[in-house]
């Protein structure tokens, strides 16, 4: 029997229109009526998946920008793994020495010194996920993330990696450039203590090493005194890939990367299609053993 669910967002919980559906949210609403965990594991920043999550009128605890941070219902920080100033300093370094874009995600707000790449960026994730959404809509919500003050500009990043005040959760990094996008993620193989994902076709994502959402999640439902083998995750790219490792019962979503799919033993409708509605109720009516 299903004891906790962990949804991802973008392109698994999220429709089209960024938005948690209908079906989807009372999906959840009914499980959590039966007892059941529901958490959300996202690359986002607790401020990004905190709005979209509060607004549809749900509750849960949020494993934010990789497992980096989690928060529990009442928006308590309960875990921190954050990448140290040295480690975060020799990022910065090989990324500039690619010219490469990235942002920096920090526990106290995102970071970019290009506003315009940073659109770029967000219009990647976002199309990746649904790629019949026009990108003016997308661009509209990518320059809404500013407007919002989910991300901030800075001058440049070496004041922001001198701040001891402020915490280094996450890289993100992003070229339309394939050869200099593998270039980077290449150089970045060759530092240790740090794990590389992504979340869309033309973006890497680098974490600290204790800093993955299956790491998170695992320590989370060891916390809950909740079973691995009875948890469910879903999502569909691969910084997803962790926690479906972790979980007993691991669910792609129908728009899901090949990859992601291949691993995972159940395979749900797409995210336009309440994709997380339905894998939920399907894991709901499954027998106890």
């Amino acid at each position: 029997m299903i004891t906790s669910i962990t949804t991802d967002m973008d392109g698994t919980l999220l429709n089209e229109h960024q938005e948690i559906s209908k079906a989807n949210k009372q999906a959840i609403l009914d499980a959590q009526q039966q007892g059941i965990e529901v958490m959300v594991a996202t690359g986002r920043s607790y401020e990004e998946a905190r709005y979209v999550i509060q607004e549809a009128g749900i509750s849960c605890d949020i494993i934010c920008a990789n497992g980096a941070e989690v928060r529990n219902k009442k928006g308590e920080i309960v875990y921190q793994a954050e990448i140290d100033t040295a480690r975060a300093k020799e990022i910065t370094a090989v990324l500039n020495e690619t010219g490469i874009y990235f942002e920096i995600y920090t526990d106290q707000g995102t970071y970019t010194e290009n506003y315009e790449m940073g659109i770029e960026l967000i219009v990647d994730i976002f199309t990746t996920a649904n790629s019949n959404v026009s990108e003016e809509q997308v661009r509209q919500a990518a320059k809404e993330r500013f407007e919002k003050g989910q991300i901030k500009l800075v001058e440049d990043y070496n004041g922001l990696l001198e701040d001891s005040s402020k915490l280094v959760y996450k890289f993100l990094v992003f070229s339309f450039n394939e050869k200099q996008l593998t270039e980077a993620n290449k150089k970045l193989t060759e530092l240790s203590g740090i794990a590389i994902s992504s979340s869309g076709k033309e973006n890497l994502e680098v974490n600290s090493v204790d800093a993955q959402k299956g790491v998170a999640l695992e320590k989370l439902l060891n916390d809950k005194r909740l079973s691995v083998e009875n948890a469910m995750a879903m999502g569909d790219n691969l910084n997803d890939l962790s926690m479906m490792k972790v979980v007993g019962r691991p669910v792609a979503m129908g728009n899901a990367l090949e990859k992601v799919k291949e691993f995972c033993p159940f395979i749900t409708a797409t995210n336009k299609e309440d994709g997380v509605a339905k894998a939920i109720q399907e894991a709901i009516q499954q027998p106890a053993t």
